[in-house]
């Protein structure tokens, strides 16, 4: 009898369990056929002698705009609306197609295998570091993706509906193209069910922009649209204008899935959806010089004022480095009238110095790129430059297969340059540039960029 009680308990868990994986797995991906039908992606890069494991890279990754999780979708349905309109209007038009020239055919095949063999680069240079080729070592390049704390996967951002994984960089300022790229189609295919809204979003990224943050500010507003994920407190309905959605809301983090709030989601089952997200879903994300983007961070978060961080950072720094007696102003407004703000030596200390991880990790806006993104672990399919902005877009759209329907647009900037690292580094002792060079050497040596010569040997 008592076998049999045994059993019957046995199966009574077994099913629960299986229609708690039903379940999960239906509102995670939209039905049952997503990962059986669809292949993994085959890895013609990456050699067998990586240190850690990790879904491999595609060659050629297949289109994550698709209306449907479980149903094929003809080509012509993932068609954008804008697109769709052009050609009803214009069916009453005779064809107008230049045939392209064989010598322009061929300069373009040039120029893709030009930009693939970049991308190819890319990836092997991080291949060989992460596989310790190279002499240059870093803390977690062994590790394994299930021994990442849960906690350093909050840059990593999910789009189920468009089976996208991207690796947001702050201070590298593409939040936005990101967002414009994953969300193109779906904005296209909004204008035709809101047509009274088609004005406000073609603006932002088909058309023009007037700088990056209004950029990433509009296209964050229709992330939060599109995911119906706020409620508008005078209708009590999703917004469905982007334009109505206050920036300081937009902004919030809480409304964007990354990989660091799937166990308050899933629980155990967490870190078996992410490695299958990571091994069928297009992944990618963009850099930045190290240095220069150092200097990026400390001048927007400390060369004006900044409330958070002028408490947070602004006001130990100084404490610590700037030899200030007495106490210090409580506002960043009344810290900046007073002329009391760090210095980009300060700075650069606070980072060098022990005691600042041991309190807590680096901020994002100055942690290594590797800590941040993992490259290590998880094996991206596109590797994005800031210094290279314009042909990586183009490049990126194509893998993306919307480079027919969008293009990203590249705005007026207010990018820190390459050439101020002579001036910013210049009253930074020797010894001090070269303690910083080796803090990023691993993000200089897997990304590219090459070595400060002129800021290490001045």
């Amino acid at each position: 009898m008592g076998t049999w009680r045994g059993l019957r308990v046995a199966f009574l868990l077994g099913s629960l369990f299986m229609i708690l994986l039903i379940i999960v797995y239906w509102d995670d991906v939209g039905g049952f056929t997503l990962y059986p039908l669809r292949e993994p992606k085959q890895d013609t890069h990456h050699s067998d002698a990586q240190a850690t494991t990790g879904p491999p890279h595609s060659a050629s990754t297949s289109s994550s705009f698709t209306a449907s999780s479980t149903t094929p979708v003809p080509k012509e349905r993932r068609r954008g609306a804008v697109e769709e309109q052009v050609e009803e209007e214009g069916s009453d038009k005779p064809e107008q197609r230049k045939e392209t020239t064989g010598e322009h055919a061929e300069e373009e095949m040039s120029h893709t295998a030009v930009e693939g063999g970049e991308q190819e680069a890319r990836k092997k240079r991080i291949t060989d570091m992460c596989s310790g080729k190279d002499a240059v070592d870093f803390p977690g390049r062994t590790r394994t993706f299930e021994q990442i704390p849960n906690r350093e996967l909050d840059h990593l951002i999910v789009d189920d509906t468009h089976q996208i994984i991207y690796c947001f960089v702050p201070k590298v300022q593409l939040l936005c193209m990101c967002v414009c790229l994953v969300y193109s189609v779906s904005v296209l295919k909004l204008v035709k069910i809101h047509p009274h809204t088609s004005h406000r979003f073609m603006v932002p990224c088909v058309f023009s922009l007037l700088s990056i943050q209004v950029a990433c500010t509009n296209w964050k507003r229709v992330m939060v649209v599109l995911s119906q994920s706020l409620i508008s407190p005078s209708s009590g309905k999703p917004y469905t204008d982007p334009e109505a959605i206050p920036p300081d809301i937009v902004h919030n983090s809480t409304l964007h899935l990354t990989f660091a709030e799937f166990w308050r989601h899933y629980g155990s089952l967490s870190r078996h959806l992410m490695a299958l997200k990571l091994q069928h879903y297009t992944k990618f994300l963009f850099v930045r010089d190290p240095f220069v983007r150092l200097i990026s961070a400390f001048r927007n978060k400390f060369g004006r004022p900044n409330e958070f961080f002028y408490r947070q950072f602004g006001s130990v720094m100084v404490r610590r480095y700037g030899n200030v007696s007495g106490s210090l102003p409580e506002t960043a407004a009344e810290a900046f009238k007073a002329g009391v703000k760090p210095t980009f030596q300060q700075f650069i200390t606070y980072l060098l110095d022990p005691e600042t991880e041991r309190e807590s990790m680096f901020n994002e806006h100055w942690r290594q790129v590797y800590r941040l993104c993992h490259p290590c672990q998880v094996k991206y399919d596109f590797i994005g430059q800031l210094e290279t902005l314009k042909s990586d877009a183009e490049q990126l759209l194509k893998l993306l297969k919307v480079d027919h329907l969008v293009r990203f647009p590249l705005g007026a900037q207010n990018l820190t340059a390459v050439s101020w690292e002579r001036d910013f580094f210049a009253h930074i002792p020797l010894t001090m540039r070269r303690e910083l060079y080796k803090l990023y050497e691993a993000d200089f040596e897997l990304f590219g960029y090459p070595k400060p010569d002129s800021v290490l040997h001045q």
